[in-house]
């Protein structure tokens, strides 16, 4: 009688993906909005004085977001004409277009 064949295990993917627009995007974004401050000051206690300083700096900020919005959407255009939109392979990371 022939050996039963074990079934076979599924692994887990050893790369992932990161879209290099999307991820700088976001970066810029939470640079230009007072991302980090304000999640400080709120983990502090101070939810209010949190809101009231993004609102501050969004609103001071307001050209900067919009080129920022402005420029990724023109990338993510202009990216669909790249063949192969991978841009940089560190390891298990794949910065993609």
């Amino acid at each position: 009688m022939a050996a039963r064949r074990k079934a076979p295990r599924r692994r887990a993917r050893r790369s992932f993906n990161i879209s290099a627009i999307e991820a700088g995007t976001a970066l810029s974004l939470a640079q230009s909005t007072g991302f980090a401050t304000s999640v400080q000051q709120a983990l502090g206690g101070d939810l209010s004085g949190a809101i009231n300083n993004m609102s501050t700096t969004v609103l001071n900020n307001k050209s900067k977001i919009i080129g920022t919005l402005g420029a990724s959407a023109i990338a993510k255009v202009a990216a669909k004409s790249f063949s192969s939109g991978t841009v940089a392979k560190l390891g298990p990371i794949r910065v993609k277009l």
